[in-house]
């Protein structure tokens, strides 16, 4: 695999990481569009005029005019404009737990796997004869509209948009028969499992947790558990029961009068100082700035 690639940081809006984006990219003549890079989000791009060629984990794909490319999330990709005139494409990118977010949808899971593991061998490339006259280029366009007017609201809007875009693509791959090959590990009983795990997370985020503990109440080894958390959730259990706790704290750090400490206590750290540490990690900001700028 190319190592010469870079990694893109998260969009922001108003110093807040953005769940979602979108813009257009445009050159005109064959040349580079867009260096090897590598990002957290679900992109989509939808081919406005010309032709291209991209590269997905180094497999070549072409794509042109009225075509839409899926690209996972965590995949290396760059692309390339052909056409000598104007090239110049839709992007929409967000964030995976868009589709999926804690206990309430793991039971969604399967629908959501295929376009988080870079590894799945989905349809790339949706060809403008098989989605011009469906509802893909509307949703497309609504998520872009939405976006850029930013009316009360567009929040929900673009949501669900993109939730009928995907719901669209998985139905059409099950007419098709196309195997995601997303059920080796993942079945009923591991989900239900893996729904147990999220649940008590919810309720005792607060007390001291371990992946082993987690391990032993799904009744799998320590190994096993923590292999198959990761592989699923793309990040370790300790870095999830974290994103947890950060995520209780923000609420608490608008809305209570206690102190950093306090809370950072309350949420489940030991000390403030990994408090800060964890927090500036997943919100690039600390939280006594966070409490500043968003305390009503």
């Amino acid at each position: 695999m190319d190592n010469s690639y870079y990694v893109e940081t998260r969009d922001r809006y108003d110093d807040i990481q953005q769940q979602f984006s979108t813009h257009t990219q445009e050159a005109f003549g064959p040349q580079v569009m867009v260096h090897a890079h590598i990002h957290n989000y679900i992109e989509m791009i939808y081919a406005l005029s010309g032709k291209y060629r991209i590269l997905l984990d180094n497999k070549e794909h072409n794509f042109m005019e009225g075509d839409m490319v899926l690209i996972n999330s965590n995949e290396i990709h760059s692309i390339f404009s052909l056409s000598e005139g104007s090239n110049k494409y839709l992007v929409v990118k967000f964030d995976p737990e868009i589709l999926h977010t804690t206990a309430q949808s793991l039971f969604e899971m399967k629908y959501v796997m295929p376009f988080i593991l870079n590894e799945s061998t989905h349809q790339k490339v949706f060809l403008k004869e098989t989605i011009e006259n469906t509802v893909i280029p509307g949703l497309i366009f609504g998520i872009n509209d939405e976006f850029s007017e930013k009316r009360y609201g567009y929040e929900l809007a673009v949501k669900a948009n993109i939730y009928n875009l995907f719901l669209f693509i998985l139905r059409k791959w099950n007419e098709q028969n196309i195997d995601l090959d997303i059920n080796k590990d993942i079945n009923k009983d591991m989900v239900i499992r893996f729904q147990t795990v999220f649940e008590y997370i919810e309720e005792n985020y607060q007390n001291d947790i371990t992946a082993l503990d987690m391990a032993d109440l799904c009744n799998l080894s320590y190994s096993y558990f923590s292999r198959l958390f990761t592989r699923i959730m793309k990040i370790n259990f300790r870095e999830y029961l974290n994103y947890v706790r950060i995520t209780k704290s923000e609420r608490m750090l608008i809305s209570t009068d206690l102190n950093i400490t306090e809370i950072a206590l309350q949420v489940g750290f030991s000390t403030s100082s990994y408090f800060i540490q964890q927090f500036k990690l997943y919100k690039d900001i600390t939280p006594k700035q966070y409490q500043l700028k968003y305390r009503v």
